[in-house]
């Protein structure tokens, strides 16, 4: 997937979120991260739905039909500030600081 951005990130946050939907003894953790990412995105958690899909399972988006800007002016700057904002909210969620192993990143985007 080398030309999807951000591919090797996206792939990481939505196994873990798909851990958080599939295990119902997750289910606090579940709802607080929830509460978390729309306190601090609110409308913008849509954006990163694209890129993490199992977070619209969590976030109750999977069949929202509402418009969205689609402008790609700043999308980079904006989803790299999401991703970033988003690895913050899921410390805080979890307790615990988030680590990921970067292997192989001269292939990186």
């Amino acid at each position: 997937q080398q030309g999807k951005p951000f591919s090797a990130l996206a792939s990481a946050f939505n196994q873990f979120c798909e851990a958080l939907v599939d295990n119902d003894d997750l289910a606090p953790m579940k709802q607080k991260l929830a509460h978390q990412v729309d306190c601090v995105f609110g409308r913008d958690a849509y954006y990163l739905t694209k890129l993490i899909p199992k977070l619209a399972a969590i976030l109750g988006l999977e069949n929202s039909c509402s418009y969205y800007d689609e402008d790609c002016t700043n999308a980079q700057k904006r989803l790299q500030w999401l991703l970033c904002e988003f690895v913050q909210v899921i410390s805080t969620s979890v307790g615990a600081p988030v680590a990921l192993f970067l292997d192989d990143l001269q292939w990186a985007d």
